[in-house]
């Protein structure tokens, strides 16, 4: 770790003395500027715009799923076979020798011709099929096959036993005062009176086959045998077993009692001198003098000694029960018919051979191993019949291959347990050599695990037997998980169905663990697996190394494959993660995808390392490009950790890998530049500006450019550099170079429209659409282009450099659509023009919707047009440069028509509402607030007082005034009055205070000012003059305190614009007086005129301060309206102002 700590130093001291790659304003390629300068390797050529994008889109694509967490249904794409698992015939049971397979065929032929009980419905009972299964299965001929069977009738008859297994019964009768009994069981075995009974219906039986029983061997009676009282119940549960020779299978009989215990001398007490009977006739004798005992029972006197009390019996013969055994409820049975019993009793039965006349028998060899080695050969010999070359068999034998083992095991005394034992030591040893469904051993296991906890263990012998075959299995299995992605590939889901069954069989082989004398395992198991794993993915790597970059090549050899090998390996993660990692962490509790990825992570880190250090100093672009790809691949390996919650990153060995590839994607990004500049110029050159299809309204250039930044936009998405200070520095650069290709494409469209001879209104139409579609998809790639802050920086917040890009080329980009439109409308000029004045020239006779139909309908056709070759936003764009073209041809109209007729400025009027609908068009037009702009305001304000009276134009230039707000308060300074009306005398009394702040107006920095105070309009004061104060000299803040009266009726004041209206001038001794500012003050709002409040005085009115301020254009055009008019009383006032007009500049 410390050499990898050495390394990433180097290399970040490296960058730090690299200088800096700053972007350079360049000329387009072709045009009258500088060339771009070619990379000196030349590994990208100006021609090769096309191949350098085809290679990113492929690099990208290759990331595209790998944004998010894959799906295992994604993965799982393949339902065939699985892959064949290595076999080993070695690895079977031990091959038998001639005498041992001799000594075998003997013991199974004797269990065939010495069979004993009743055949199954599912059972063979042609004894002549199951001979000739076995000289099949033991491939011997005619002859042979005769001469054994001869040999084995000589032998001696086996001696047989019947295991009687007590359980317990149910719904006996009740014998004593209390409602319940004591019952107890006394059984034995009857032999038949008179001669043999042949098989055959004896009495009516109901039979149900199960197998196996529970083990045990207590000590045999000699004759019968008794349970335990179960005191006080009707359904007593006893669980007891006996053994009981049998001299006749043919003949014999087990018979048993149910009694009710009583304290009293009972049956119990009579069972102890059954060893004075000798023979089973002296026991038959018993029996009888029990049955006449328990009949005499019920005839008793109360002065006669009681027996226990009889509660049912049952009579079974020997040949009826199963050859598999049986566990069944029996009803029970009166003795006579003048008996009343009821209930059930449940008996397990099995009949078995003690003595056995066979070699293997006589040599010692166990049931057990003798029924091992039939199985085994039964597997041989029914699966290579069935499905030689099959993965799927699952052990399914035939009849008499069944029959036979059934046949064999009972007669063996064989439990359920070891026959679980035997099947799954053959099978996982036969699976060895020949595979079988790992679902077929993983219901062995579950068998076997079931019977385990209900039986007692077994015989260190067969203990040691099992331990041996789970060593042999778990050794097997491990060797194919160290082979993992061979044999349970991710993509077909029958294999990983195939290692979910295995995983499950490992799963199962832990929990018998705990129940061994003798651990068949070093080690938890578990942990032998995940060391499997581990040597398993080491191996797999090295393998996959050596295919795609060998150590032995020169790294410039070595990084394509190094490339390809990455992406392996990003591949297998994400098989390990969906589909491997659930199946290890639910069954075998093992952290599969973090062991897996862990390992190759490092493993990939460390080649990575050595070899960017090998190659830095041999930097190319051909290598650059290269190193690019590889660092993707990199950080979609180390993002893939980052997506799963709970992942720490930072242990990781790739944290820092970045450093070493910093020159790379510099460099990378310098040919990124130089390609889109170039692929933007042959894009445009080939470009017809002509709409792609009928669905788009844009050129291929366009589109080519959108694709350009968009996939510029997923390169920084998966560049993802983790260094912030570095990423600010890429991402900078990168969005610089952006801009620039975005403006370097906006000159190459607009010159190849300027430079054709005759440009339709089409190809600007186009153009314009090109430019709005660069814009949306440059603004989108920057938006992309953020890199992190930091901690100082905000979530969802743009970097501040970022931000100044993205508004900078927003707002040249609107400036460049502007241009364009300017010269689509600018083709219309002439034709608006024509017909504005067709509106003009009109005469007072037609209807004014007559008079500007012209100019709807050429608007309309034009519109129309415009709107099938233009975007929503380009449209408005243009609808608004035509909106202010029409509205200064209405203005410029009426510039030269002075002096005309009110119908005339109505019949604008009229133009102008009906353009408002027009372009508005019920909202799918031009917003009314955009319509109603500044120049509509402006131009509604000159109809509607081209419209007025001269007083009207009069009273609204005063009504102006007052409206007049001052931009800034204390720029020409401030004026203090008092204004009051006395009713009494009819006057109007207008004080003025003082000033403060005045402008200087004289080369001393001082002002000699004085107040003119005058009322108007002059029409509602026509016997009113002005007044002044005195001149304060040198001053700025002059204080006059001086009193004025004017003898106007209370009427005059309340009219429309009657205000008084005061300016301070500067007092000049030898040239005309200056304009220093002026107020004006409503005269309706002063006291006297308005009703008076409650308590008020006219004469107690506040001081009033008046911002002084300049006339504005507003004003002015009051003025300019009434300097065409031609009436005396116009060219009186304009004359009378013209005095003023010089003064009054406008507001700076």
């Amino acid at each position: 770790m410390s050499t990898l700590l050495e390394i990433k130093s180097s290399v970040l001291r490296q960058v730090q003395v690299c200088p800096s790659f700053r972007r350079r304003t360049e000329e387009e390629p072709g045009g009258t500027g500088a060339d771009p300068q070619e990379p000196a390797t030349g590994a990208w050529k100006p021609g090769d715009g096309v191949e350098f994008f085809t290679q990113m889109r492929l690099v990208l694509k290759k990331g595209e799923g790998r944004r998010s967490l894959p799906c295992p249904e994604v993965l799982l794409r393949s339902s065939s076979p699985a892959p064949n698992e290595p076999v080993d015939p070695n690895r079977g049971l031990r091959a038998l020798t001639p005498e041992e397979v001799e000594m075998l065929y003997e013991e199974a032929l004797y269990t065939v011709l010495y069979r004993a009980g009743t055949m199954g419905p599912n059972q063979v009972d042609d004894q002549e099929a199951l001979l000739s299964y076995l000289q099949q299965v033991f491939d011997t001929s005619p002859k042979e096959h005769a001469e054994a069977i001869e040999h084995v009738k000589k032998a001696k008859a086996p001696t047989y036993a019947l295991k009687v297994s007590v359980i317990r019964a149910k719904n006996l009768m009740a014998k004593d005062p209390n409602g319940f009994s004591d019952p107890y069981c006394m059984l034995g075995i009857l032999p038949a009176s008179g001669a043999p009974r042949e098989p055959g219906p004896h009495k009516e039986q109901r039979f149900s086959f199960r197998k196996g029983a529970k083990h045990g061997s207590p000590p045999p009676a000699k004759c019968i045998q008794v349970t335990e009282i179960k005191s006080s119940t009707l359904n007593p549960v006893w669980k007891e077993h006996f053994l009981f020779e049998i001299e006749d299978v043919s003949t014999d009989q087990l018979h048993l009692d149910i009694w009710d215990h009583d304290d009293d001398v009972s049956l119990v007490e009579a069972c102890r001198k059954l060893n004075e009977v000798i023979s089973l006739k002296g026991m038959s004798r018993y029996f009888k003098q029990i049955v006449k005992s328990a009949r005499a029972n019920g005839r008793a006197g109360p002065t006669e000694d009681h027996n226990d009390d009889f509660l049912g019996c049952l009579n079974i013969p020997i040949w009826e029960v199963p050859v598999a055994g049986e566990d069944r409820w029996f009803k029970l049975e009166p003795r006579s018919s003048a008996s009343c019993v009821q209930g059930d009793c449940q008996l397990v039965l099995k009949l078995i051979t003690t003595q056995r006349d066979t070699v293997m028998s006589q040599r010692g060899r166990s049931g057990f191993l003798s029924y091992l080695l039939l199985l085994s050969r039964l597997f041989q010999f029914e699966h290579r019949a069935e499905e030689p070359d099959s993965s799927s068999w699952r052990g399914d034998l035939s009849g008499p291959a069944a029959t036979l083992l059934c046949l064999h095991g009972a007669q063996s005394n064989l439990s359920a347990l070891q026959l679980a034992v035997l099947h799954w030591q053959v099978s996982s040893r036969h699976h060895q050599t020949c595979t079988l469904d790992y679902g077929y051993l993983l219901g062995l296991l579950e068998d076997m695990q079931a019977h385990w906890e209900e039986a007692a263990s077994l015989p260190q012998e067969q203990e040691e037997s099992l331990a041996d075959s789970f060593s042999a299995f778990s050794e097997y299995t491990l060797r194919l998980l160290r082979q993992l992605r061979d044999y349970f590939p991710a993509t077909n889901s029958t294999a990983i169905h195939r290692l979910e069954l295995l995983l499950k069989c490992l799963d199962k082989l832990q929990l018998f663990q705990p129940s061994f004398e003798i651990c068949p395992f070093e080690t938890e198991l578990n942990m032998d697996i995940a060391a499997a794993l581990k040597r398993g993915n080491r191996g797999w790597y090295d393998r996959l190394l050596n295919a795609k970059s060998p150590r032995e090549q020169p790294g410039l050899q070595r990084l394509p494959g190094l490339v390809e090998l990455v992406d392996v390996i990003y591949e297998d993660l994400q098989s390990c993660y969906s589909i491997y990692a659930s199946l290890f962490q639910s069954i075998v509790k093992i952290d599969f995808f973090t062991l897996t990825y862990r390992q190759l992570e490092r493993l990939v880190a460390e080649e990575v390392w050595v070899l960017t250090e090998e190659l830095r100093p041999r930097m190319t672009l051909g290598v650059a490009s290269q190193l690019f790809e590889l660092y993707l691949s990199l950080a979609d390996i180390q993002r893939f950790w980052n997506n799963i919650l709970g992942r720490d990153s930072h242990s990781l060995a790739l944290t820092g890998i970045h450093v070493q590839f910093l020159p790379a994607v510099k460099l990378w990004l310098q040919v990124l530049r130089d390609q889109t500049k170039w692929r933007l110029q042959g894009a445009v050159d080939v470009d017809t500006l002509e709409p792609m299809d009928s669905s788009s309204k844009h050129s291929s250039s366009a589109a080519t450019a959108s694709l350009c930044f968009s996939h510029i936009q997923e390169l920084w998405a998966c560049l993802a550099w983790p260094d912030p200070a570095q990423a600010q520095g890429l991402g900078s650069q990168l969005s610089q170079d952006l801009c620039e290709a975005a403006l370097f494409y906006t000159r190459l469209l607009r010159r190849k429209v300027d430079t054709q001879p005759r440009a339709s209104g089409q190809a600007f139409c186009v153009a314009l659409n090109n430019v709005e579609l660069l814009r949306r998809a440059v603004g989108q790639a920057l938006q992309g282009l953020a890199w992190p802050q930091g901690a100082s920086g905000f979530a969802g917040e743009l970097p501040r450099p970022l931000l100044s890009y993205t508004q900078t080329l927003d707002e040249d980009l609107q400036r460049e659509a502007h241009t364009v439109t300017a010269h689509l409308t600018s083709k219309m000029v002439g034709d608006i023009r024509k017909y504005v004045q067709h509106i003009s020239l009109s005469p007072d006779s037609i209807q004014n919707d007559e008079a500007v139909d012209p100019l709807m309908k050429y608007l309309d056709e034009k519109l129309a047009l415009l709107n099938t070759l233009l975007v929503k936003g380009n449209l408005n764009r243009v609808l608004e440069a035509l909106w202010e073209l029409l509205l200064q041809a209405i203005l410029q109209a009426l510039g030269t028509n002075l002096d005309v007729s009110a119908d005339f400025y109505n019949r604008f009027h009229f133009t102008l509402e009906a353009l408002v609908t027009f372009f508005h068009a019920d909202g799918q037009g031009l917003p009314l607030e955009n319509l109603k702009d500044e120049s509509y305001r402006k131009l509604e304000e000159e109809l509607r007082l081209h419209r007025c009276s001269t007083r009207e134009c009069i009273e609204q230039y005063y009504l102006d005034k007052l409206k007049q707000r001052s931009l800034e308060q204390n720029r020409y300074g401030r004026l203090s009055v008092r204004c009051y009306y006395e009713a009494a005398e009819q006057r109007l009394v207008v004080e003025v205070l003082h000033a403060a702040d005045l402008l200087p107006l004289d080369a001393n920095g001082l002002s000699d000012p004085f107040v003119i105070v005058e009322l108007g309009p002059p029409h509602h004061f026509p016997l009113v003059h002005s007044q002044r104060t005195q001149v304060k000299s040198r001053t700025l803040h002059p204080v006059y305190d001086e009193l004025f009266h004017f003898s106007v009726p209370a009427e005059a004041c309340r009219r429309r614009g009657a205000c008084v209206l005061f300016r301070v001038m500067d007092h000049d001794w030898l040239s005309t007086n200056d304009f220093a500012g002026e107020a004006a003050l409503s005269l309706g709002s002063i006291s006297g005129i308005v009703r008076p409040q409650v308590g008020g005085s006219t004469k107690a009115g506040q001081p009033i301060t008046l911002h002084l301020r300049r006339p504005r254009a507003q004003v002015r055009s009051a003025l300019r309206m009434l300097e065409g008019r031609t009436s005396r009383e116009a060219q009186e006032f304009v004359k009378r102002l013209k005095e003023l007009e010089k003064f009054m500049e406008a507001d700076p």
